[in-house]
């Protein structure tokens, strides 16, 4: 038998190995897909906040402040400011503090704030969110009383107070507390690291009128100076929170949870979602403000993009909505972090999770 050359025995022998290299490959691929997935909600928490949240619940307002209550080891929460905005202010501020009630985190202070916009005629949004601000449980007067003092002085005092960028704010409603703290005091603007808004609607059309989303409509006036304030601002818009929706199974989890939290969750949500499913034809409701809350805890969850954002603040069809410079046409300074997608099942996930920790 005469011996190979050199130049084929290199060939050969990758030859031979080729069934090995190949099963290899097989059972790697075979091992990535049956591996069990890391859950959304599992994922290790990236950062923490030192965080007030200014709020007008409202029924998904209520469920925003009981996800955030529930995470205290990522939201620092210093306060809870109300404003007037889908009840008028004295039912937005029960309703607060009913959700601290519930949660049982007595240590956390709410003020009341403005009871109507800058400028504008209030409207409410009882339609949606019932007479008296929550949908589907019933409400009473808690025992724990606001804290003295109002919400706009608060923000001027404890933003002026802190160190530099060090804050997070978290607005679920209109901007009024900001806007008129921002005039009375520019400067608190130093203090803030972050503005995470609920607000907004540019490919999605509005949920008030046809162009505007209801929290800017509310209060076109505050929202333009908030936006004009050079802050970093997030705001996660209808775009977003019409792709996060509600099904029986995501609510039946959170009922499923055994916690009295889960179940007054679940209530909620079952009343809640029933107009927007009926008047969108969605097979399921969006929990808007409660994405703010998810953004926070796991930014990860969610895609955007930097763009500039102005509000039409004129009387007529475009009143309240947001100009979004999408494709940058305009060529002005980007001013928001626009969020435009978002993990459905990783919000929903994340949500009963941390509801679970309740009561």
């Amino acid at each position: 038998m005469h011996p190979r050359p050199a130049a084929l025995a290199l060939p050969l022998r990758l030859a031979a190995l080729f069934p090995i290299l190949f099963l290899g490959l097989v059972a790697l691929l075979t091992a990535s897909f049956i591996a069990p997935k890391a859950h959304a909600a599992d994922a290790t928490p990236a950062t923490t906040h030192t965080l007030i949240i200014d709020t007008d619940p409202g029924a998904d307002d209520v469920i925003a402040l009981l996800f955030a209550m529930a995470s205290p080891e990522q939201l620092k929460i210093q306060a809870l400011t109300t404003v007037a905005g889908n009840v008028p202010l004295s039912k937005t501020s029960r309703n607060a503090r009913l959700a601290r009630e519930w949660a049982k985190r007595p240590d956390i202070a709410i003020y009341a704030g403005a009871p109507r916009p800058l400028l504008r005629t209030p409207i409410y949004a009882a339609d949606i969110h019932g007479s008296e601000g929550i949908t589907g449980v019933k409400v009473h007067e808690p025992s724990q009383p606001l804290a003295e003092g109002n919400a706009v002085d608060y923000l001027i005092h404890t933003l002026r107070a802190a160190p530099e960028k060090s804050v997070t704010l978290a607005m679920l409603g209109p901007e009024t507390n900001l806007a008129l703290a921002l005039t009375q005091a520019p400067d608190i603007t130093r203090g803030l690291r972050e503005l995470v808004l609920m607000g907004g609607a540019h490919f999605n059309g509005g949920n008030i009128t046809p162009t505007a989303e209801f929290n800017v409509f509310a209060d076109p006036h505050a929202a333009e100076i908030v936006l004009k304030s050079g802050v970093p601002i997030t705001m996660l818009p209808l775009d977003l929170t019409h792709k996060v929706l509600t099904s029986p199974e995501r609510i039946a989890k959170l009922r499923g949870l055994g916690n009295q939290a889960g179940k007054t969750v679940a209530d909620i949500l079952d009343a809640y979602v029933q107009h927007d499913m009926q008047y969108y034809g969605l097979p399921g409701g969006p929990v808007h403000d409660a994405t703010v809350i998810a953004y926070l805890l796991q930014p990860s969850l969610f895609r955007g993009r930097k763009v500039n954002v102005e509000v039409d603040s004129r009387e007529g069809l475009g009143f309240g909505q947001t100009v979004v410079d999408w494709y940058g046409g305009l060529k002005k300074p980007a001013n928001v972090n626009w969020i435009a997608e978002g993990d459905a099942q990783g919000f929903f996930d994340l949500l009963t999770q941390r509801i679970s920790r309740l009561p």
